[in-house]
């Protein structure tokens, strides 16, 4: 479902009953103050913003420094309306795009990347497979092509946006271990191919997140900055985002780590509200990609979990109606924004 002005208008009235505009949903007379994170569209997945200029305002409210969202391929007139936007409200715009499937793919790909330049974007985010690595494959043959694909689909986008002069920034989506991306990076060898960097996807691969954030910090073009919790299943364990400062994870050392590397990369806050993933590393389909992960990795993570699972279970939203699934969501993105700003500066 995609939502139109009147219909997202409309929808926070109905999660907020007494409120019935986006000015009143958060409060004009009391704006924050804007000050340096942003707002990826996934944050509001529930309520699916899908226009970039309806996802500005929305956050500009809330004292977001900018936005994150697909823009697409757009007409002269709207570009210019949403770049005018832009330099009114003095914020940023990053797009997200998917990568050419095939050469007839790469007309609709250009089309986008000119689009963003026109509105004012420098980083186009990018994801190489929209699942899970452990959910998608069922043998290393599966994976080995899909990253065949990927190699294929990168090198078709490559001259696209170097003759643009976009930066593509590529996210760890629970697809790619650490040293398989950096490896797709430095064959690449583009001063315009980076990384998106998310603080808390790569757990799911058994990753430790400081060493992620670590590796990839000299890589950064753009961040999807999450707070984690865990939580023990049969079948492994629970994945979750929480608000900023609730979960496990460093946020002043990630933070820190991102700025030395590169001072100038926006940070996005990503806090999607929905129950826990389920990683299911105990069982045989989970390993059928990673034959020569050491049983280490597994070990080091469970540890990770036990020691930081938290005495309540991880927040659900399933038994919610819809109506309090939209304040839930909100209420987690405006308690990270608030959060940010009093605790952690940004």
């Amino acid at each position: 479902m995609n939502w139109t002005r009147r219909e997202m208008l409309v929808g926070c009235a109905g999660a907020v009953p007494a409120l019935v505009s986006v000015a009143s949903l958060i409060g004009r007379s009391a704006e924050p103050e804007r000050k340096t994170l942003g707002v990826i569209s996934h944050s509001y997945s529930l309520r699916r913003f899908t226009d970039p200029v309806l996802l500005l305002e929305y956050c500009r409210e809330l004292g977001a420094a900018g936005v994150q969202i697909a823009i697409g391929a757009r007409d002269e007139g709207y570009t210019a309306r949403l770049r005018r936007e832009l330099d009114r409200q003095q914020m940023y715009l990053e797009g997200s795009i998917s990568l050419p499937r095939d050469h007839a793919d790469t007309a609709r790909f250009e089309a986008e990347v000119r689009t963003a330049k026109q509105c004012g974007a420098t980083i186009l985010r990018t994801v190489m497979l929209q699942g899970r690595r452990y959910e998608v494959f069922n043998t290393a043959e599966d994976f080995r092509q899909f990253a065949d694909r990927s190699w294929q689909s990168l090198q078709l986008a490559k001259p696209i946006i170097e003759r643009h002069e976009m930066r593509l920034a590529i996210e760890n989506h629970k697809d790619w271990r650490t040293e398989e991306l950096l490896d797709l990076l430095r064959r690449a060898a583009s001063p315009f191919i980076g990384v998106c960097i998310d603080t808390g996807n790569s757990i799911a691969l058994l990753e430790d997140p400081m060493a992620v954030v670590e590796a990839y910090a000299p890589w950064a073009f753009s961040t999807h900055l999450k707070d984690m919790g865990v939580e023990e299943y049969a079948d492994g364990f629970l994945l979750a985002e929480v608000p900023l400062g609730t979960g496990f994870l460093d946020l002043p050392k990630i933070i820190g780590v991102i700025r030395r590397a590169h001072p100038e990369v926006h940070l996005n806050l990503e806090m999607m509200t929905r129950d826990p993933l389920k990683i299911p590393c105990l069982t045989p389909k989970y390993w059928a990609t990673f034959a020569n992960l050491s049983g280490r990795h597994l070990a080091d993570t469970l540890h990770m979990v036990r020691t930081h699972a938290g005495k309540e279970p991880l927040p659900r939203i399933s038994g919610l109606s819809r109506e309090d699934k939209l304040k839930r969501e909100d209420e987690n993105v405006r308690r990270c924004l608030s959060y940010a700003r009093e605790r952690l500066a940004l």
